[in-house]
């Protein structure tokens, strides 16, 4: 079990920056869209005070956010909350290249505990980081694509998604990125995708340093777990069906608007 949680929200948000003529949006919202600073969304709420709710309630205390430099918007609007059930740390990743980097850059917030990874333009539900938080060792949540369609996640977006390939035991054997539809027919119902929501051991942070870039350049978790496995490490995969919301652009935030708007926020 574990208490601590990496929030990686460092990312340039370049979909959110790029202009769309169909998004309605306010002017807070056209604001902060403008600046690429997703998790700072207003809706009802910024959007990340909705995240940070479900990981109160899944029983997390101790969040590491991981940002960028100063000025940070994140940092400074985090530092400023009044919290009641979280203490905040600031991880700083001083360039975006990748997630297993910003993984890495978390080290000193992190120490010799296990925790749990998520992304920031991710509103997890609670049952999913409360499931991942009590698993026994490494393991990440598989969702559902189903549950993640019924949940509001646009059909064509989610089979884009890393598709999960499972052992019989219910161990991680892969991850396959942008699977083709001939992939997706080989795997076992249901199918199932990671949306970053991981656990780790402490030691998996020497995996995020060694890490090869991949062909895009980038430091990468789903690499960074590969060369685990390969050494031996194995990763519990927990399936759940349950919905996702996803805030990646300007198209995503009336639809997640009018999920969050009356949601309750306690940090």
């Amino acid at each position: 079990m574990t208490d601590r949680a990496v929030v990686m929200a460092r990312g340039l948000g370049r979909r959110m920056r790029r202009a769309d003529a169909g998004a309605a949006l306010d002017p807070d919202q056209k604001r902060v869209a403008d600046s690429g600073a997703k998790a700072l969304v207003p809706v009802g709420r910024p959007f990340l005070d909705h995240v940070l709710t479900q990981v109160a309630d899944a029983g997390f205390r101790r969040v590491c956010l991981v940002v960028g430099p100063d000025p940070d918007p994140v940092r400074g609007y985090c530092s400023e909350l009044a919290l009641e059930r979280l203490a905040f740390e600031f991880a700083v990743q001083d360039e975006p290249r990748g997630t297993a980097d910003a993984v890495a850059a978390a080290a000193d917030c992190i120490g010799d505990d296990p925790f749990v990874v998520i992304n920031s333009d991710n509103h997890y539900p609670a049952e999913a980081l409360s499931a991942l938080r009590l698993v026994e060792g490494p393991g990440l949540v598989g969702f559902v694509r189903d549950g993640l369609v019924a949940g509001g996640i646009p059909a064509d977006r989610v089979s884009g998604y890393a598709v999960i390939e499972a052992d019989e035991n219910g161990f991680l054997d892969g991850i396959v990125e942008k699977p083709t539809p001939e992939k997706v027919a080989t795997l076992a119902s249901p199918v199932r995708v990671s949306m970053n929501c991981w656990r780790f051991g402490a030691g998996f942070l020497d995996c995020c340093r060694a890490v090869a870039p991949s062909p895009r350049g980038e430091l990468e978790l789903p690499d960074a777990v590969r060369d685990a496995m390969a050494a031996g490490t194995r990763f519990r995969v927990v399936t759940l069906s349950v919905p996702v919301l996803d805030l990646s652009s300007r198209a995503d935030i009336a639809a997640v608007t009018a999920r969050l708007r009356d949601a309750e926020v306690r940090l």
